[in-house]
């Protein structure tokens, strides 16, 4: 009977254990998100990225990602970034879709431009160049340098 009692009890702070940890990880994904205004960016490649993931100017993160859908027409990824209220984006800002190290992920890097006008909430941002794959380039690489090594053994 005692050891019965002594099961239930460690079931419970089992139990209390794990609802802690669930309540700490979604307190976690929310302390991440920014709060601001709207603005959208076409990429012809918007690979790598997905909801939540950072914007950053100068390596600080001032927004995240909100959605993505893809353009039926232009066949472009528009991105519709949150920015922190507190930054103002000129309107001839530029976005890149960079990689976050070798093995990590991709964030958006946003660079000012120098005009006085600012971006307004529900904007776009003019100037985006995608994301880069880089074992494509790799392969595409590896590939010529084949292919330039059976040139010259031709010869």
């Amino acid at each position: 009977m005692r050891r019965n009692i002594i099961e239930t009890v460690m079931g419970g702070v089992v139990l209390i254990v794990a609802i802690g940890f669930v309540t700490l990880a979604f307190q976690a994904t929310e302390s991440g998100k920014v709060y601001g205004y709207s603005v959208q960016v076409e990429f012809d490649d918007a690979s790598g990225l997905t909801v939540g993931t950072d914007v950053r100017m100068a390596g600080v993160k001032i927004g995240t990602v909100a959605s993505q859908k893809l353009d039926p027409q232009t066949y472009f990824a528009i991105v519709e970034l949150t920015i922190d209220d507190s930054i103002r984006l000129p309107v001839d800002t530029s976005a890149r879709i960079i990689p976050d190290g070798l093995l990590g992920g991709n964030f958006v890097a946003l660079e000012p431009g120098g005009a006085d006008e600012n971006i307004p909430d529900g904007g776009s941002v003019r100037y985006a160049q995608g994301s880069i794959n880089v074992v494509d380039l790799l392969g595409r690489f590896i590939f010529s340098v084949a292919e330039s090594k059976d040139e010259k053994s031709a010869e």
